[in-house]
């Protein structure tokens, strides 16, 4: 049996498992190997890792891992029994079965495109969603925000930090309150209305964005919010669920703290949990739901001796 089982090997799981392994800790990590972020052409806004290829950058947080003693196992973790008093089962893809007195859950987001043409083919490349991961990359550029939720007028907004030229196309999605009008009007933002049919591409480089109608928004990258998941099947048997955000846009676990879930023994951390969670923010995440999880071993090892003691 290992002290925890780490499920899912991102930013957040990885971090945990270094955490873990430097406390002298028997960790095993579980990942399909299929990060969220493959498609994007770097890392940014991580010290020392700014633009690093995503994955390179798990190469090398294997590495440095692993030279703790900590244990990689390729594969997808399909549920969860048990409990934090005699410890968890997880049921992998093939069928073995791994043992943990704890469990940390950083398998992440999955992200649902837009039925619009040409989106999935350009995702992370020029067709993105995050304008603090992609927006210098993008900075004076003609940019397209297309929207798939009311919060995009927000999105446009914060794109006029690196671009004066950004269009919000309201792709029939939703309708800026006046507010938000007198807001988008005053920065130089453009709304076009109608649908969206499928994104231009000219010379291996988005061109622009082609409407319902037949008109053309001509621009270099395009930015829209895609509806996401929790991916959290793997806990739906055990109690953990999901819940949804109020905008509509995504579902993600709750939690408390360093990242307890309502089921004890199981912790959570990363973007399954926290939707704006950079890679730099979910190794943080993963890092305190580690220590957390470390004092709580601590303390039923404590426990447990003191028992043993009296008796």
């Amino acid at each position: 049996m290992y002290d925890v089982v780490v499920i899912g090997g991102g930013g957040a799981g990885l971090s945990a498992a270094l955490t873990l392994a430097r406390s002298r800790r028997t960790v095993l990590v579980v990942d399909d190997g299929s990060p969220r972020n493959a498609a994007a052409e770097g890392i940014h806004g991580l010290l020392t890792r700014d633009g690093m290829d995503p994955v390179e950058f798990v190469r090398v947080a294997r590495a440095e891992i692993e030279s703790y003693g900590t244990t990689f196992r390729e594969g997808r973790a399909e549920g969860v029994s048990g409990n934090r008093e005699y410890g968890f089962s997880v049921t992998l893809d093939d069928g073995d079965r791994v043992e943990a007195r704890r469990l940390i859950v950083a398998t992440g987001l999955l992200d649902e495109l837009p039925e619009i043409a040409g989106v999935a083919a350009r995702w992370g490349r020029d067709v993105l969603h995050c304008p603090y991961c992609h927006g210098w990359e993008t900075r004076e550029r003609a940019l397209a925000v297309i929207a798939t939720a009311p919060a995009a007028w927000h999105q446009a907004l914060l794109l006029r930090s690196w671009s004066d030229d950004v269009t919000l196309l309201l792709n029939d999605a939703f309708e800026p309150t006046e507010e938000q009008w007198d807001l988008l009007t005053a920065r130089g933002v453009r709304v076009v209305r109608g649908g969206v049919a499928s994104v231009q591409v000219s010379d291996d480089a988005l061109s622009g964005v082609l409407l319902d109608d037949g008109r053309s928004v001509p621009c270099r990258a395009a930015f829209l919010g895609p509806r996401v998941r929790a991916r959290s099947e793997l806990l739906a048997d055990i109690g953990v669920t999901t819940a949804s955000h109020p905008d509509g846009l995504f579902e993600h676990i709750e939690s408390e703290g360093a990242g307890e879930t309502s089921v004890p023994g199981i912790w959570v951390a990363g973007n399954i949990t926290d939707i704006t969670a950079l890679v730099v923010t979910a190794m943080a995440d993963g890092s305190r739901a580690a220590i957390a999880v470390d004092t709580d071993l601590m303390l039923a090892d404590a426990q447990a001796a003191a028992r043993r003691a009296r008796e």
